[in-house]
């Protein structure tokens, strides 16, 4: 089980191949596949289990979320003394003092920081306007055992006991007391937060509009329903206007080049030779040139088309096979939000896990300042990592599971001869997928991971070589990283693929992606045909998505007088309207997909004689060799269906005349 198969499993053509078209049956025969590969997912998964755990067990979130002092206490919170922690101002309460202030902010990592109950509103110039701060707003901004009588004969560092001053006037940002001259950057964005200003008038634009854009919302998902349902009646016809202008585009262009060359040519030569440029003669060479390389691309594209042509016939076909299936399960559109909430209670987890990760560290005392410092243990250091590869693998195998769902849905709507008769195809997918195929589900979600790792640790180590001017080092990791892309979405293409072809025969994860390679080459010119002209209408479903809406939106807000801005939200509007289209079209996408390779397994098995019959409708035969003959079997054996049937009705009624069994 799993991809551990015997070497023959491997080559194409052999005995065992033809025996299991012999006795082919597709969606009955079924088993658990890559058993293996589901034990590791779920011993993977146990040590995710064991990470949040010890992440819970050890870490604290609200440090992360409130800020510390450099004793260890949590701002705004009742801390517990920690028996590792000797020192007299750790565990203690501070439940009235929720910021965190820095003794020197320009310099916060060696500075001491302490919790106060009020960010300084206004500039303190000497230790005397600090003590008043501290008298009239009962915050002290000196330590914890400073006492306000004593605040003038402490000392003034950034090492504290009470701050250098001058001390500028802060706002709180995060449970932190920023300061107004705090370091550019830092000032600019205080500056936009608490400004008003362009910034502040787009969020304005957006929150006074947040009812409308969740109409257009709603109305994008509308509008896309009714794209998925027209598109397969308007496919044909704008491939054909595309490849019509493509051709035409091609043969204008190569005529005007050819123009330009003739041009160019008689006006050099209309110059005596003694007075003629040579860079007047270089440039009637390059469209010369110019004009025999545009005349080659336009006679190998003119051919192309003319050879494609019944491959897009194909794909317009199959985008009518596409609606269809959507009529026999129109629910299958709602896949992605599934998968979106599943999605998005797992990162919920993930980031909850993160933050706790992020603070598990052991407090210990510096004997350098005597400031408490938290410090990963060694586990932890390998747990990040683990914990990465958890968000990869985890968000690719749901991924993969709504995908197997929506080849499982549509392979058997396609391989059920009587369309009637199917029922529940989504419930009937997810059920094979549970009770089989979550292990190769598995192995192909993690096949993705291996090619997502190196790229994420290329992309690590192009930013930590940003500022470096070694160009060639910079020029060597964007080609492998351009390299690790490609494989990833070929890998990906090929993953569906497989997925459909374990929907169908119920093999292994391996054995299935081998059998969609080799129909995938073997039909190469139907998967160009669908991936350029098909992928362009569907683009063009989806920009038509955006236009409705767009246009809607702006009719709307042209003469709101509330916003300052109106294309602001017509912006955010248009956005939604394309994400939420692109996941509509892309299941359209997949389903157009999976319909080609259940077409490809279905002329590679059958042929069309008495007792393998094809199982693609009638508007499919025509893209057959055989179609003819397949057409004239097919008509038999509904004649015969249709006489047996007859046969059998008379002989009951013969059976029951009580007339005759009187006689």
């Amino acid at each position: 089980m799993g991809c551990c198969q015997p070497c023959c499993r491997c080559c194409p053509g052999n005995k065992r191949d033809e025996e299991e078209e012999e006795r082919w049956q597709p969606l009955m025969d079924r088993s658990c596949t890559d058993v293996i590969a589901l034990v590791i997912f779920i011993l993977f998964w146990v040590g995710m289990f064991f990470i949040a755990a010890y992440s819970i067990a050890g870490g604290n979130a609200y440090r992360l979320a409130y800020g510390t002092d450099s004793y260890g206490n949590v701002c705004g919170m009742q801390n517990v003394k920690n028996a590792n922690i000797n020192l007299k101002s750790a565990g203690l309460d501070m439940t009235g003092r929720p910021y965190v202030f820095f003794m020197d902010i320009l310099n916060p990592k060696d500075a001491l920081e302490i919790c106060v109950s009020k960010c300084p509103d206004q500039d303190l110039n000497s230790i005397q306007e600090l003590k008043e701060f501290a008298k009239n707003s009962s915050s002290s901004l000196c330590e914890y055992d400073v006492k306000q009588e004593n605040m003038l004969t402490a000392g003034q560092s950034h090492l504290g006991p009470c701050p250098s001053t001058p001390v500028k006037a802060s706002t709180s940002f995060l449970n932190r007391c920023v300061p107004t001259d705090a370091p550019e950057f830092l000032v600019k964005f205080m500056a936009i937060l608490n400004s008003y200003d362009i910034f502040y008038k787009v969020l304005s634009d957006v929150f006074q509009a947040r009812a409308e854009i969740a109409g257009m919302c709603v109305l994008a998902v509308v509008v896309a329903l009714l794209m998925v349902a027209l598109i397969r009646f308007v496919a044909g016809f704008v491939m054909w206007i595309f490849m019509g202008i493509v051709a035409v585009a091609s043969i204008v262009g190569t005529a005007l080049l050819w123009w330009t060359y003739a041009s160019k040519n008689q006006e050099y030569y209309a110059v005596p030779e003694n007075e003629r440029l040579d860079e007047n003669g270089k440039d009637v060479t390059a469209f010369l040139v110019y004009s025999i390389i545009a005349t080659i691309a336009t006679v190998v594209l003119l051919i192309v088309l003319f050879v494609m042509r019944k491959r897009v016939k194909l794909v317009v076909a199959l985008f009518h096979e596409a609606g269809k299936v959507f009529m026999h399960t129109p629910l299958l559109v709602l896949q992605p939000l599934w998968t979106f909430i599943a999605l998005a209670l797992f990162f919920i987890y993930w980031i909850a896990v993160l933050v706790f990760l992020a603070t598990a560290g052991e407090p210990t005392v510096d004997t350098s300042t005597g400031w408490v410092t938290y410090k990963d243990p060694e586990p932890v250091r390998y747990m990040w990592w683990y914990h990465v590869v958890g968000l990869l693998w985890t968000s690719e195998f749901f991924l993969a599971c709504q995908q197997m769902v929506i080849a499982g849905a549509v392979t058997q709507v396609y391989f059920t001869r009587d369309k009637k008769q199917v029922s529940s195809p989504i419930l009937k997918a997810t059920g094979r997928l549970i009770s089989y195929h979550l292990g190769s589900v598995a192995v192909g979600s993690f096949i993705i991971v291996l090619v997502k790792i190196p790229r994420l640790i290329l992309t690590y180590i192009q930013a930590k070589l940003k500022d470096k001017e070694n160009s060639c080092v910079q020029f060597t990791l964007k080609c492998c990283m351009c390299c690790l892309w490609c494989l990833e979405n070929c890998l990906k293409y090929l993953n569906y693929n497989a997925y459909t072809v374990i929907a169908i025969e119920g093999t292994s994860f391996c054995t299935a992606a081998r059998r969609a390679f080799l129909a995938l080459v073997s039909n190469a010119l139907r998967v160009v045909a669908i991936n350029s002209v098909g992928d362009f209408v569907l683009f063009l479903g989806k920009l038509g998505v955006v236009a409705v809406v767009g246009a809607i939106s702006l009719i709307i807000f042209r003469t709101d007088a509330r916003l300052h801005y109106y294309a602001v939200p017509i912006l955010v509007i248009c956005v939604f309207a394309f994400f939420i289209a692109h996941c509509f079209l892309s299941v359209y996408e997949m389903v157009v997909d999976t319909l080609l390779l259940c077409f490809c397994e279905d002329c590679r098995i059958n042929d069309g004689s008495p007792g393998r019959e094809y199982y693609m409708d009638k508007s499919l035969l025509e893209f057959v060799e055989n179609s003819s003959e397949a057409l004239k079997n097919l008509e038999k054996k509904k004649k015969k269906e249709t006489a047996n049937a007859n046969a059998n009705e008379h002989v009951e009624l013969k059976e029951t005349d009580p007339t005759e069994n009187a006689v």
